[in-house]
């Protein structure tokens, strides 16, 4: 017998699976059906700070339309009175959200709840909103969001935040931005806007800084923090609108819409993401970055009210885009873990 009739004779004999089985067909599905005994399959750990840069891209669109409605408001009420029912609504919705989500009131540490609260909604809010009764939006926007400037020293300062070479260059090329958007040279135009509108940025950005404070050292939730510094900050704008006069309030439609969006998308929301924002990037990134809502807002101006920028305006615009870029890559790259 030669081989060949040998080795098929012993296939016959000798079954190719086990008796009462049936051969496995191997299929597609195999490697979710069969998995080695003792091994987990582990998943890469989410990147807290995508969720952060997500909420930063909102923000922006959310804050740069709301320069359009604050402007337009101006024709019904005066900027002290508008900023109280703002930020006063936006408080109460933000603690009826915490008392739904069954969230403790208690509030985080007075001290630096107040000094946020002055600094971040009375000071920031009251003096921008003041300076948009003579200025336009898109201005007034670009003039309120030198506020990264002041971070970056407000951050060296209180947070031993050391900006590096690329960040100063970057601020030199933002600072030049700003001066070809001002124009000195031809004038400040009406001086109040500009000084109350870089107040107001300057406070924000103390405001920004003593709430990275804030989480480095008690480490509230966003949300009960974001309450509570608002209710401290509609306090004090509720005593601005008691001592300095305006004008009577029309309870027009367009007064109602420009509540309605102002209090809950661009205060209650807007703050809880900016508060989330800043817990989870470094201040600098996240002061810095939010110069895309002037730029926003001015394209948006230019739409919606006609403020179209100038030669000199747009090269300053162009500027501005670039020492953002810059800075907020180099501090990035400085602190990827903050």
């Amino acid at each position: 017998m030669d081989a060949n009739r040998l080795f098929y004779a012993a296939r016959r004999r000798a079954p190719a699976w086990p008796p009462g089985r049936t051969p496995h067909r191997p299929t597609t599905h195999d490697h979710l059906r069969f998995r080695p005994v003792g091994r987990a399959i582990v998943k890469p750990a989410p990147d807290p700070r995508r969720a952060a840069l997500l909420a930063l891209a909102i923000l922006v669109l959310v804050w740069a339309y709301s320069w359009v409605v604050m402007k337009q408001v101006m024709d019904y009420i005066g900027p002290f009175d508008f900023s109280v029912l703002r930020f006063g609504i936006g408080t109460a919705v933000l603690f009826l959200v915490l008392l739904l989500r069954r969230q403790p009131l208690r509030p985080p540490p007075l001290g630096l709840t107040v000094a946020v609260g002055l600094c971040q909604t009375a000071a920031f809010q009251g003096l921008t909103q003041w300076a948009l009764v003579s200025g336009g939006a898109g201005r007034v926007s670009l003039l309120t969001y030198t506020m990264p400037f002041w971070s970056v020293l407000f951050a060296w300062w209180l947070l031993r935040e050391r900006p590096g070479r690329r960040q100063w260059g970057g601020i030199a090329l933002a600072v030049c931005g700003l001066v070809c958007v001002i124009e000195p040279w031809r004038g400040l135009g009406s001086w109040q806007s500009t000084v109350l509108a870089i107040t107001g940025g300057c406070s924000w950005a103390l405001g920004t800084v003593l709430s990275k404070r804030m989480f480095q050292r008690h480490h509230p939730t966003p949300l009960a923090f974001t309450a509570w510094q608002m209710l401290m900050g509609t306090l004090f704008l509720a005593l601005a609108a008691a001592l300095i006069p305006s004008r009577a309030i029309d309870w027009a439609p367009g007064l109602l819409w420009g509540l309605l969006y102002s209090a809950v998308l661009a205060t209650s929301l807007a703050w809880v993401l900016w508060a989330f924002i800043v817990d989870r990037l470094p201040a600098t990134v996240a002061s810095l970055s939010s110069l895309c809502v002037p730029i926003t807002a001015i394209l948006m101006a230019w739409a919606l009210l006609g403020e179209r920028p100038g030669a000199m305006e747009g090269a300053g615009i162009v500027l501005i885009v670039c020492g953002l870029f810059v800075i907020s890559g180099a501090a990035a790259r400085r602190a990827p873990g903050a």
